[in-house]
């Protein structure tokens, strides 16, 4: 008796369960890649619109979670994922890492003026608080924003008045409102007031400092990104603040700025001439507003001082301030001799 053999002939299609078992891994491989490459080309075009303005604070959590994909992208041997997941991630950790790193301060034989930004949340955050702060910082400049006229009488109760007692403040009920208070003089003062959102407003001096150059300060808040329809008004705020003057006057700039640096408008605001102060000593990761008032919101940093150039930046500190929403943020800035 013979048994006939078949061999299985060239070219025959593996088995279906084979095929799955390949294809499976390979699809969930792209699709985890795929939102990480997104997120890395908008971030680096300055393409956000839309709900993705709002996202894209989220930027230092996203570099940490690409390395994810590319992990399991090298050890499923994809390697058409694994360069696009490595592309994503190198691309995303360069726009974040710096603001770990510190930078080299400029030469600066004056003065050292200390600014403290809060936001008071509509006027609600522990006024006594803060004057404690404002003694134990030894604070010169004071910037405030969402300032009511609640908040500035409970203020001055709790002695704010005794150690800042210049000012140029534009209390007003609601969330619009804004401060400066100063330990030295102030001159050609004024209000510059957003057309946008809820028409926040930012008071502005010159602040004479003995043995420095004069220094335009102003209480920064443009209009937050809190629906889709203020996107147009927070950009239009962004690009209305004044630009740096890197041949002019020294100027900052601190307050709420609900954007951070992975925001294109901020970025082009820096380029003109500022400095982060925080990311310039490798602190600009700390997280200034989220879960700080009850809030499921991982911290991200939308407020900040930023300071010309020509201002080095000794030291930065965030710090809890009760029932409010943000946390104020601290810098000691040597500046150039006068």
């Amino acid at each position: 008796m013979s048994v006939d053999v078949i061999e299985p002939a060239h070219g025959t299609a593996p088995p279906a369960g084979g095929r799955w078992r390949r294809t499976v891994p390979a699809v969930l491989c792209w699709l985890l890649v795929a939102p990480g490459f997104g997120w890395a080309v908008i971030r680096i075009g300055g393409l956000e619109r839309g709900g993705l303005v709002q996202l894209l604070a989220f930027t230092p959590y996203v570099a940490g979670w690409a390395l994810v994909p590319l992990v399991l992208a090298l050890a499923l041997r994809r390697w058409a994922a694994a360069g696009v997941a490595l592309l994503a991630a190198a691309a995303l950790i360069a726009a974040v890492l710096p603001r770990a790193l510190p930078d080299d301060q400029p030469p600066a034989g004056g003065p050292t003026v200390r600014v403290l930004t809060a936001n008071l949340l509509v006027g609600g955050a522990d006024p006594d608080a803060l004057v404690a702060l404002v003694r134990e910082l030894r604070v010169d400049l004071l910037a405030v924003q969402e300032f009511t006229p609640d908040a500035q009488a409970a203020l001055d109760r709790a002695g704010l008045a005794g150690l800042l007692p210049h000012r140029q403040l534009n209390p007003i009920p609601g969330v619009a409102g804004s401060g400066l208070y100063s330990r030295y003089p102030l001159s050609a003062v004024g209000i510059r007031q957003h057309v946008g959102g809820f028409n926040f407003t930012q008071a502005y001096a010159t602040v004479g400092v003995p043995g420095a150059p004069p220094v335009l300060v102003e209480s920064a808040h443009p209009t937050a990104p809190y629906a889709l329809s203020a996107l147009g008004a927070w950009r239009a705020d962004l690009y209305a603040e004044p630009p740096a003057t890197p041949d002019g006057p020294l100027r900052i700039l601190a307050g709420d700025f609900n954007s951070t640096l992975d925001h294109k408008p901020l970025r082009d605001l820096i380029a003109t001439g500022y400095v982060d102060a925080a990311d310039s000593l490798g602190a600009g990761l700390t997280g200034t507003w989220g879960p700080y008032d009850g809030d499921l919101i991982p911290p991200v940093t939308i407020d900040h001082v930023l300071v010309d150039r020509r201002i080095a930046v000794r030291a930065v500190s965030v710090h809890a301030l009760p029932r409010s929403d943000h946390r104020p943020v601290y810098a000691e800035l040597p500046l150039p001799a006068g």
